[in-house]
This record gives structure tokens, sequence and C-alpha cells, in this order.
């Protein structure tokens, strides 16, 4: 299934592994970050499909206006990932990006598509608690120097700016709204020196789940431990997948 149309511009990788894919896994990037900052593919065997989420405003996107609204961010992309759960499939997101895939998940439920069979949520405290330091409202001085852009020189972070504000705004604005727990089995994980979010805080999407519940650290990472720790973090995925048969 090649991708076409709105999904081939917000879902890079669909049809990637047409002929060999027995489950999709979508991947959603954290604050800043597009599609190419993932590379979890080539750790994960030819049997799962990577369909990384690219967001506007970003790399083959970055013409486009950044969203500001999980509304917004969401309703975009449910209907597309609704188009593609002709396989089984598992989310996995990264800090922004766990919050985008839970309220995906939400939406999805809502339509009354097929579920993802797993939420590997990640480096995120759980929904329904607040943003410990809110930082889309700093001058750009300020948020420059907390900017999290690995390896980018000077001149690129300020060109950069504007995305990652855009993408804090989403995030921290972020509605919580009460809902019945999903069906769908959570993996929680993080770093184990990520100073960002706290055991408790991690633990706390338990109430979010009615299904399988369990949480995974990674000793001595810090929150962007994505980068780098590919491999391992594939490794667990494929674990827990292989569990549920």
């Amino acid at each position: 299934m090649t991708a076409a149309g709105p999904a081939a511009a917000w879902l890079r990788g669909l049809g990637s592994r047409e002929r060999t894919a027995r489950r999709r896994l979508f991947v959603f990037p954290h604050a800043g970050a597009g599609a190419s900052a993932y590379r979890l593919a080539p750790h994960l065997p030819d049997t799962v499909e990577v369909c990384t989420v690219q967001l506007p405003g970003r790399e083959s996107r970055f013409a486009e206006s950044a969203l500001t609204s999980m509304d917004e961010a969401v309703a975009a992309l449910a209907p597309l990932v609704a188009d593609h759960t002709d396989l089984p499939y598992a989310f996995f997101g990264h800090s922004m990006g766990s919050l985008i895939a839970f309220e995906t998940a939400r939406r999805l439920r809502a339509l009354g598509t097929r579920l993802p069979e797993r939420l590997f949520l990640s480096g995120m405290r759980a929904p329904d608690l607040p943003d410990r330091d809110s930082r889309h409202t700093l001058p750009d001085d300020e948020l420059l120097a907390t900017a999290e852009f690995d390896g980018v020189d000077a001149e690129l972070k300020e060109l950069l700016l504007p995305l990652l504000r855009a993408d804090l705004t989403l995030c921290e604005t972020y509605p919580y709204r009460v809902e019945a727990p999903l069906p769908c089995a959570v993996t929680v994980l993080a770093g184990s020196a990520d100073d960002s979010v706290g055991e408790p805080e991690l633990v706390g999407w338990r109430r979010h789940t009615s299904s399988d519940f369990s949480v995974h650290l990674f000793p001595g990472a810090p929150h962007l431990y994505v980068r780098g720790a590919e491999r391992e973090l594939a490794e667990t995925i494929v674990r827990a997948l292989s569990a549920q048969g």
C-alpha cells in the first residue's frame, strides 16, 4: 500500500515494506524534530513497517506553517492513520509525540476504527498531570538557550526556533479531557537520568489504560536517549509486540 495524497506528506515510510510487513509502527517525534530524527526501521525486522509522522513546518514540510494546537494535529492525523489500519499496529511517541500519539488513539476510538495493539509512550508525564516548566512564552534568547537540537549550529537553531516555539505551544497548551481509559496496552519508556520527568509521573500513565501496563527505564540515559539508543529501543519494542502474539 504505497502512500498517496495527504498520507504521503504526513506518514513517511508508508508502503516501504509492503511485501513483508505484518505490523506497522507509527512514530511520533518530539518537539522540534522531524521524521528523519528517528531511525528505528533499520533495527526492526522486515515484518514491521515504520511510518514516521511528519508534522508541518519541518524538513520536507518546512514551507508550511507549524501547528500550535493539539486538536488540529489530531484532527488531521487520525483519519490518515484510520485509513491504514489493515495491519495490526502500534504507536511510539517521544516527549511531545507521546501526547500526540495518546490523543490520536483516543480520536481513533471515537471514529470506531481499529485501535493500536500497544502504545509506547516515552519521556513524558501522564497527560492529566500539569506541565512542570512551560517554555513556549519565553523570549527568543531564553528559549534558544533551552533548545535541544543535537548537532545543530547556532545559526540553524535560530532558524528552527519558530518551529520549536510552535511545538512547545502545542504541547504546553494541550487541553486534557477526561475519558474512559483506552483498551490498548501501554509501555512507558524513559531514560533513568531524564530530569524532566519523574517515575511517579511516568507511572501515572497507568490510569489511562484498562489493559497491560509496564515501565521500562534505559539506565543512565538522558531525555533524548532515543538518538543513539535506536537498537535497544527497537529490541524493547519487538519484545513487547512479540509477547502479544
